[in-house]
């Protein structure tokens, strides 16, 4: 099992054909969030998963439950926060597709989850994820920290930043809290926006590559339309052409990417930081194929539609032993 840890909230996507602006404005809600997605993502791959959140008793919150239940992902890393309301982030998608969000709900259950409230992990949970504004938010960001630090030398540890500026405004938050997450992550997935956002007048392709210098074995660089970049400690760093498509928008794009990740690892037996070392380039081309594919059709896709895995094949290749 992967252990998804972050927000889980409702998206309001912004229905034109419902709007007569400026009087009036329709909406469409989604259950969503990115660690959400992530869970939800993994779970149609066919990858056992589960999410650790905080999340409200009110109607919203039953609805997020129900959602994960569907979608065949555990619940029971939940944390019932009955006090709590549900975030909402309101979604408009610009004429290239590019969605934009601005959050609602600073009082949020999947905010205010405390450390001495996250469960223990059973021993069927092989890594874990963390990522988005759950890295940033406290108390939340300070238990899932405690959780990945004490957790980083048995399970794989993936972290993608996701950054939201909208709920954190602050850059040096989002640089302390993301360097102290990534001290202890073996995989990181990042965007180049996000890396233009965190450091600007950096080389992004530098500021990956810094993530190599402690535990992290293999850092994800997704460049949109550009592709993929990605850098191993073994193997150097290449890059790997994006698909050519002609995209609906990118909403969950980058969380398909994620799962699609993870899920290559679990199939092929590479999912504990011992066996990530065993990754040899071809390996790791076959998995950013995959990823590239899957995050792919959520493109051609309206919203946060995920692949399941048999609309997906796995790129040729021999699993590797379990380690």
């Amino acid at each position: 099992m992967f252990l998804v840890c972050g927000e889980a909230l409702f998206d309001l996507f912004v229905d034109p054909a419902q709007s007569e602006l400026p009087r009036q404005v329709g909406f469409k809600a989604i259950a969503g969030g990115s660690p959400f997605n992530v869970a939800v993502g993994l779970s149609r791959l066919g990858v056992e998963s589960a999410l650790l959140t905080g999340i409200s008793g009110d109607f919203l919150g039953q609805q997020l439950r129900r959602v994960l239940e569907d979608e065949g992902v555990s619940t029971r890393y939940l944390v019932p926060l009955d006090a709590a309301t549900t975030t909402l982030s309101l979604v408009a998608v610009d004429g290239q597709g590019v969605p934009h969000y601005s959050f609602y709900g600073h009082s949020g259950a999947d905010r205010q989850l405390r450390p001495e409230q996250v469960p223990a992990l059973d021993g069927g949970v092989r890594g874990i994820h963390v990522g988005s504004y759950s890295l940033v938010v406290r108390p939340t960001a300070d238990s899932l920290q405690q959780l990945v630090e004490r957790s980083s030398r048995e399970l794989l540890i993936s972290l993608d930043p996701n950054v939201r500026l909208n709920v954190e405004p602050d850059l040096d938050v989002w640089r302390e809290r993301i360097g102290a997450f990534a001290r202890h992550a073996h995989l990181v997935k990042v965007s180049e926006e996000d890396l233009l956002l965190l450091y600007p007048g950096q080389d992004p392709l530098a500021t990956a590559e810094a993530f190599l210098q402690h535990q992290c074995r293999l850092v994800c660089l997704t460049r949109g339309e550009h592709g993929v970049t990605v850098f191993n400690r073994a193997h150097g760093s290449w890059s790997s052409p994006a698909q050519a498509i002609v995209p609906v928008d990118t909403v969950g794009a980058g969380d398909t990417f994620q799962a699609a990740l993870i899920t290559y690892l679990a199939e092929q037996g590479f999912d504990s930081p011992a066996a990530l070392d065993a990754l040899d380039r071809s390996h790791i081309e076959r998995m950013l194929a995959f990823a590239q594919a899957a995050a792919a059709l959520t493109c051609q896709r309206r919203g946060p539609d995920l692949p399941r895995r048999h609309e997906l094949a796995m790129p040729a290749g021999q699993p590797a032993p379990v380690v």
